[in-house]
């Protein structure tokens, strides 16, 4: 891959502004109006699962919010969707990744001539976590008409970034080794398809703008269905609707 062209570096520039502003503001408007920010965190968080979550209260979550660990990773989310290679109905980007025994292979690998392939990208975040029930519904309802893939990749709240209290332990990815333990830990939740890794230049989730968390269907090479990203619009049902059309 070659250095950015100066157009991204431009829209890299005003994103800098634009999320630098937002926190500063946030900052304000929390030591101000700390009730009434809260509340629309709270509210933000209702559409994650957040708040519903029993592992978690406000206070495990709520008080990072506009810290300097929170800035950087919301601006590289933001960066990261600069560079979104994907567009409904377009070709699926064949990025490389790593099953959990170390073999390397793609994406496409995983399809099965006109078969749907679901792709859900993520990571031992709250609201990945959350869900993974309803994900796993899924594979029990359509997996015989239908392909799944979970790609892990970068930590969302490593404990040693943006951190939530009371979540697993987990740091940044140092190397691959790094992310094939910590992807491991989602087979204690037994999912019912095969589980791979992003590669340590994060690929797939730079071409698929996939970090926190995202959703998407693919056939035939193409892009059936792009879910927005997470955690706010991370909505496993959207694509049981996408499914259940397919095979209605």
């Amino acid at each position: 891959m070659g250095l950015p062209s100066p157009g991204l570096w431009l829209k890299r520039l005003w994103v800098l502004f634009q999320v630098a502003l937002h926190v500063a503001i946030g900052k304000v408007l929390l030591t101000l109006f700390p009730r009434r920010v809260k509340q629309n965190i709270l509210a933000m968080g209702e559409k994650t699962g957040m708040t519903r979550n029993p592992h978690f209260s406000h206070e495990n979550w709520i008080p990072t919010f506009f810290s300097t660990q929170y800035f950087w990773f919301i601006l590289k989310v933001r960066w990261q969707r600069l560079e979104d290679m994907t567009e409904q109905g377009g070709l699926a980007p064949n990025c490389p990744v790593v099953r959990l025994s170390g073999e390397r292979c793609s994406i496409w690998d995983f399809m099965q001539g006109n078969r749907p392939l679901v792709l859900n990208f993520g990571s031992c975040t709250p609201s990945f976590i959350f869900k993974f029930d309803q994900f796993k519904r899924l594979i029990e309802d359509f997996g015989s008409v239908a392909d799944f893939l979970i790609i892990y990749i970068e930590e969302a709240h490593a404990s040693d970034g943006w951190a939530f209290k009371n979540n697993v332990d987990i740091k940044n990815h140092r190397n691959l080794q790094d992310r094939l333990r910590a992807a491991h830990l989602l087979l204690d939740r037994s999912p019912p398809c095969p589980v791979v890794v992003d590669t340590m230049t994060n690929q797939s989730s730079s071409c698929y703008a996939a970090l926190p968390e995202r959703l998407y269907v693919l056939q035939e090479g193409r892009v059936l269905y792009k879910g927005k990203p997470g955690p706010w619009n991370y909505h496993p049902e959207e694509v049981r609707a996408v499914l259940e059309k397919l095979h209605s």
